[in-house]
C-alpha cells in the first residue's frame, strides 16, 4: 500500500490554549497511538490533503524534527461542523508483526452484461473493512463485473484471501444487478455497454 509522508513537530503543550494557537497558525494537532505512550505532534494542514481528501486508502509515514519516523494509519479525524476544516487527527502506529484494521476501497472492473440489457447496477459496498499485517494491506479490491447478469450479485465470500481477513459476513453483497423497467432481451455481445462510473451512482 502507498504511503503519504507527513512532516510535523512534537507538541510540548497540549492544553486548549496551545491547541487553539496551533489551529490559528494553520496547523493540525495530532496524536499517534499504539506505542509505549501517546505522541502529540502537529503538522501544516495542506500536508494532509492527499491522505484525507481521497477515495483511496493510504498509510502514513510521520516524520518529526530530529529524524524520528513512524509508520502509521489514520484512525480518526474531526472536522469543524461549519467550515469543514480539519480540527484534529488520531493516528495508530503500525508494526510489521501486528495486524491492523483498515477500510479498503472497492473498484469495479469490466462491463456488466446485465446492465447492457437494461438492468440497474447497485454498488452496495464501496469500501470493505479488513484486518491484515501492514505489508499485506491491498490498495483496493478489484471486483470483476464482466459476468454479472440481471438478478446476480457478487458477495464478500468471493473475495476472501489468505493474506487478510475481511470483517464482513461472507454473504454481504458488494455489487448486484437488479431488473428495471427497460430490460431488453438480447445477446450479451450485441448490446452497447455502460461504464461502472455511469451506473454505480444509481
Amino acid at each position: 500500500m502507498k504511503s503519504i509522508t507527513i512532516t510535523g513537530s512534537k507538541r510540548e503543550s497540549v492544553g486548549k490554549k496551545a491547541t487553539k494557537a496551533l489551529r490559528n497558525a494553520g496547523k493540525v494537532p495530532c496524536v499517534l497511538y499504539g506505542g509505549e505512550k501517546p505522541l502529540h505532534f502537529s503538522a501544516d494542514e495542506p500536508a494532509f490533503k492527499h491522505l484525507v481528501y481521497t477515495p483511496n486508502a493510504h498509510t502514513a509515514v510521520i516524520e518529526l524534527e530530529g529524524g524520528e519516523k513512524f509508520d502509521a494509519v489514520l484512525q480518526d479525524i474531526q472536522f469543524h461542523p461549519v467550515t469543514d476544516k480539519i480540527l484534529h487527527i488520531d493516528f495508530y502506529q503500525l508494526f510489521a508483526d501486528k495486524e491492523v484494521t483498515m477500510d479498503i476501497p472497492v473498484r469495479l472492473v469490466g462491463n456488466s452484461p446485465g446492465v447492457r440489457n437494461g438492468g440497474r447496477l447497485l454498488f452496495r459496498k464501496r469500501k470493505l473493512t479488513i484486518k491484515a499485517l501492514p505489508a499485506k494491506l491491498p490498495d483496493f479490491f478489484d471486483v470483476d463485473i464482466s459476468k454479472l447478469k440481471i438478478g446476480n450479485n457478487i458477495a464478500v465470500g468471493t473475495l476472501l484471501n489468505d493474506e487478510f481477513t475481511i470483517l464482513h459476513p461472507e454473504n454481504t453483497t458488494v455489487v448486484q444487478v437488479k431488473s428495471s423497467r427497460n430490460v431488453v432481451v438480447a445477446d450479451d455481445d450485441e448490446e452497447e455497454g455502460e461504464t461502472p462510473a455511469e451506473t454505480a451512482a444509481e
